[in-house]
């Protein structure tokens, strides 16, 4: 009988990492946002028919979500951790924007918020529990959601203005381990080994376990392509045949495993 396989230890975040990459992609995005004229504000989006302003502007608003989420009581227990995150939460989803938000300019929008976010953020201990829309989270794991949040809408950002924005480095880090770290919990396994070079390797999915050599099911993408599949933002058919992903072994297919909150 083969070995138990053994649970894979949870990958820490430095907190101060974590904040530090926030801060620089809400400043990559505002830099966007002061340049747009009000016809491009107004574009349509890939996220539910909102505009880019609508997309600015919840931007935002979920980065002044952590600071809210630090003003209200922390709750009894924890319920959730970052890696259980993607598979019950959907990344990059758009929520109404209404009242003064919807009126004010975004790059004003991004810089209160920034704000806000960098001086609470930094003052509480990243232990402290928050009551997220997910469930009952530690204050790190939280942000490592938001910069998966925010990796995926850039793209969005991106995709909907035709130009490329600027990543920060460590934001797309964490964003990338996020998401395979949640590919391997969701399939476990070790049949397949997930490339996302440079920032992560995995291995997931049932069956036999490799141990030495070149593995025989082996999948690997760019970071950004990762972000689109695990977030359904594309799916496996359409990455393999635009060659974004390349997959080799008879268990290298994990369009069933994707995207994460399916």
């Amino acid at each position: 009988m083969p070995p138990a396989q053994r649970k894979p230890r949870p990958r820490s975040y430095d907190p101060a990492k974590l904040r530090a990459a926030v801060t620089a992609q809400l400043t990559h995005v505002r830099d966007v946002a002061a340049s747009l004229d009000e016809a491009q504000l107004a574009l349509p989006t890939r996220c539910g028919g909102r505009t880019v302003r609508d997309l600015l502007a919840h931007i935002a608003l979920d980065a002044g979500l952590v600071a809210r989420l630090i003003g209200e009581p922390a709750p009894p227990a924890r319920e959730i951790t970052a890696v259980e995150w993607p598979v019950t939460a959907v990344p990059g989803e758009i929520a109404e924007v209404t009242g003064s938000d919807a009126d004010t300019a975004p790059a004003a929008l991004l810089d209160a918020a920034a704000d806000r976010f960098a001086a609470l953020a930094a003052a509480t201990p990243p232990d402290r529990l928050l009551a997220t829309p997910a469930g009952a989270m530690r204050l790190d794991d939280f942000l490592v959601t938001r910069c998966v949040e925010l990796a995926v809408r850039t793209d969005d950002l991106a995709a909907a203005l035709g130009t490329e924005i600027r990543y920060d480095r460590q934001l797309l880090a964490h964003a990338t381990r996020l998401l395979a770290d949640a590919l391997a919990a969701k399939a476990p396994g070790g049949s397949v080994e997930v490339r996302i070079p440079p920032f992560a390797v995995v291995q997931c999915v049932a069956g036999p376990r490799h141990t030495r050599g070149t593995p025989p099911n082996v999948v690997e993408t760019d970071p950004l392509t990762w972000l689109r599949l695990a977030t359904g933002r594309t799916d496996w058919a359409t990455a393999l045949d635009a060659a974004a992903v390349s997959a080799s072994g008879e268990r290298a297919d994990l369009s069933a495993h994707l995207p994460l909150s399916g």
